[in-house]
C-alpha cells in the first residue's frame, strides 16, 4: 500500500478554496502512485473552528463539501477531517470526526474521543467525546484512524472516557494513522516526536501521521508531518512551515530503513523566525490585505518586526513611519534610517515634538504645578498610535504592534499608543529572544544597524532615558517570566531556584497588575508553549499573587 500524506494550509470557513485544494492534492497523490491520501484534523472547514461550529448552515457546508470531495475518489482513497452532526439527541451537537472515502463514497467514520481543553484547546465546549472504536479494512489491511490528542495517551482528564488504540490494538491493526492540528511552539517538535515514537514502540506499529501547516490569526500550525516504523525510528520529516505531499510505501517503510530524506531540524530561533513569517504572510493573505505599516523608533523591536514583515509580504510593501520627538536622539533616527535604506522599505518621517507640545498647553491648566511625570510620556506614545492608525486608515494599511514578551508580561507599554495594532507580531517573543531574532536575521548580511543591536533600549520618552530605569536587566527578567508564564512556577517556587525575592515578588506583581492592558491588545502570533492571548486566562480583577 502507498499512502500519501498532504501536509496544507487551510483556511476556516473558505469551503471552496479547502475544497479545491483537497481535490488537487487527491489528483496529485493518484499520479504519484498512492493508494491513500491523507488530510488533516477538520481539514475541509479549517482549525480551530471556534463558534462557526454553532452554526447549521457551517456544519451542512462542510457535508456538501465531503460529498464533492468523494466524486474524485474513484480509484484512490482518502481520509478527511470534519465536523459531522451527533445524530443521538444526547451529549454534544457534533463530533469531531474524520472520513474514509473510497469508491466514490464515504465508507466509514472516525470519531475523536479525547477532547483537548487545555491552553489554546476548546474542544469539549463544541464535541462529543467518541466512545466505540473500529479500525478501517483497506487493500487488506487493518488501519487503526486516530484524530490528533488520541495518539497523546491523555488519561486523567475525567473527560477521557477511553483511550483509543488501547481498543483499537485488540482488532490487530498493521499501522496506525494520526490526523492531526498541531499547534507550533519553539519546543513541540520534539515532544510531538517523542509522543508519536513512544505510541509506535508500544503498539509495535508503524505509524502514518499528517499535520496541518499554516497561520490562524494567532495560531501557527508547523507542519512537520511524520512517518515511524514499528520501533519507533524516523522514517520520514516532512517540511516545516510549507505545503508539502509525499507518498510513502508502508512495505518500505516496515522494511527498509533510511529511504527517505530527512530535513536539517531548525534551532529554536530559526523555528521562532520561520514561524512569524508564517503568521504575517497567513494573517495577510487570509484577512485580504497587502500592505503593512508600523511605527519605527530606531530600537530593536520594530526593527526586528519591520524586518520580518517586508520578509513576509516584500518591503514594498511595508510603509515604517519614523515619528521623532524632542526626546529622541540623533543616532535612534539615524538607525531606523539606516535599516530603512538596507531593507529597501518605504517610509515616511512625522515628527511629533509641536503636536506634543500643543497638548502640554491645552492641558497645563489642568495639569498646574505637577510635575512632567507618566502622563506626559503616554501622550507622546499615544500620538504615534494616532499617526500610524491615521496612516492606516488613509492608505488601506494593517498596523503591526512591535510590543514584544517582555514588555506584555509587566505592562511596559501604553494603552492605545505602542501596544494599539491589528497583530503583535513579537508578543510571544521575550526581548532577550529578540536580540538573538536580530543577529539571526543579520546572518548573512548586516539588515538590522549594529548600533540598534547593541545600544541599551530605550522608549525615549523622557530625557536620557532606558528601559533599565523602570525595569530589571532583561536578563533576569526574562528567566523569571518564564519561569512563571511558561512554567507556571510562583514566587516561593522561584525564589527557591536563587533569584532574589524582593525582585521575584515585584515581577510577579507587575505582571498581575498589567492583566487589564493585554486584555486590549492585539492578537498575538503564537510561538512559546505559553502566549499571552487564548491559551492564558486570568482575571483581572483577582487577588491571588502567585
Amino acid at each position: 500500500m502507498k499512502i500519501a500524506l498532504a501536509q496544507l494550509n487551510y483556511h476556516i470557513g473558505n469551503f471552496e478554496s479547502n475544497t479545491q485544494k483537497i481535490i488537487e492534492n487527491i489528483h496529485t497523490a493518484r499520479k504519484k502512485g498512492a493508494d491513500l491520501v491523507v488530510f488533516a484534523e477538520l481539514a475541509i472547514c479549517g482549525y480551530p473552528p471556534r463558534d462557526f461550529l454553532e452554526f447549521d448552515e457551517f456544519i451542512a457546508l462542510c457535508d456538501q463539501a465531503a460529498l464533492e470531495i468523494a466524486k474524485h475518489c474513484g480509484d484512490i482513497a482518502c481520509i478527511v477531517g470534519l465536523p459531522i452532526k451527533n445524530e443521538v439527541l444526547q451529549g454534544k451537537d457534533l463530533f469531531n470526526a474524520a472520513y474514509f472515502i473510497a469508491d466514490g463514497k464515504v465508507q466509514s467514520v472516525t470519531k475523536k474521543a479525547l477532547l483537548p481543553t487545555y491552553d489554546v484547546f476548546d474542544e469539549y465546549r463544541y464535541f462529543e467525546p467518541a466512545t466505540s472504536f473500529n479500525c478501517i479494512d483497506f487493500k487488506g489491511k487493518k488501519i487503526a484512524l486516530t484524530i490528533c490528542e488520541d495518539l497523546w495517551n491523555i488519561n486523567d482528564n475525567p473527560l477521557y472516557v477511553s483511550n483509543p488504540m488501547d481498543e483499537l490494538i485488540k482488532e490487530q491493526p498493521d499501522l496506525m494513522i494520526n490526523i492531526a492540528a498541531s499547534p507550533f511552539s519553539y519546543t513541540h517538535d520534539d515532544e510531538r516526536i517523542k509522543v508519536l515514537s513512544d505510541n509506535a514502540r508500544k503498539y509495535q506499529l508503524p505509524v502514518f501521521y499528517v499535520n496541518q501547516v499554516g497561520a490562524q490569526t494567532e495560531i501557527i500550525f508547523d507542519g512537520g508531518s511524520l512517518v515511524f516504523d514499528a520501533e519507533g525510528t524516523i522514517k520520514a520529516e516532512m517540511k516545516y512551515f510549507e505545503e508539502d505531499l509525499q507518498v510513502f510505501d508502508l512495505e518500505e517503510v516496515e522494511n527498509v530503513r533510511n529511504k527517505y530524506p530527512q530535513p536539517q531540524r531548525l534551532t529554536d530561533i530559526e523555528q521562532i523566525h520561520d514561524a512569524l513569517i508564517l503568521g504575517i504572510q497567513d494573517y495577510f493573505q487570509k484577512s485580504g490585505f497587502k500592505k503593512a505599516v508600523l511605527g519605527l523608533s530606531g530600537g530593536i523591536d520594530s526593527a526586528v518586526v519591520c524586518a520580518l514583515a517586508c520578509r513576509a509580504l516584500g518591503p514594498e510593501n511595508v510603509m515604517s513611519v519614523l515619528m521623532p520627538s524632542k526626546f529622541s536622539s540623533d543616532h535612534s533616527v539615524q538607525d531606523a534610517l539606516d535599516l530603512v535604506n538596507n531593507i529597501g522599505c518605504m517610509h515616511e518621517i512625522i515628527p511629533i515634538k509641536e503636536v506634543a507640545e500643543s497638548f502640554d498647553h491645552i492641558l497645563a491648566p489642568a495639569f498646574k504645578g505637577l510635575p512632567f511625570n507618566l502622563a506626559e510620556e503616554n501622550i507622546q506614545a499615544r500620538i504615534r498610535g494616532i499617526i500610524n492608525m491615521a496612516m492606516s486608515n488613509k492608505f488601506g494599511y494593517i498596523l503591526l504592534n512591535t510590543s514584544n514578551k517582555s514588555e506584555c508580561a509587566v505592562g511596559y507599554g501604553t494603552l492605545y499608543g505602542d501596544m494599539c495594532g491589528a497583530i503583535g507580531v513579537i508578543g510571544d517573543v521575550y526581548k532577550t529572544q529578540v536580540f538573538e531574532l536580530a543577529r539571526y536575521i543579520n546572518k548573512e548580511r548586516e539588515i538590522i544597524p549594529i548600533n540598534t543591536i547593541v545600544k541599551p533600549p530605550s522608549a525615549e520618552l523622557r530625557p536620557d532615558q532606558k528601559d533599565s530605569d523602570s525595569l530589571p536587566d532583561y536578563d533576569i527578567l526574562d528567566q523569571i517570566l518564564y519561569q512563571h508564564i511558561e512554567k507556571k512556577q510562583g514566587s516561593k517556587a522561584i525564589i527557591a531556584q536563587g533569584f532574589d525575592a524582593a525582585l521575584v515578588q515585584r515581577i510577579l506583581k507587575m505582571v498581575n497588575v498589567a492583566e487589564f492592558k493585554r486584555y486590549q491588545t492585539p492578537p498575538i502570533l503564537r510561538v512559546s508553549p505559553k502566549a499571552f492571548g487564548m491559551g492564558r486566562r486570568m482575571p483581572i480583577v483577582g487577588k491571588y499573587m502567585a
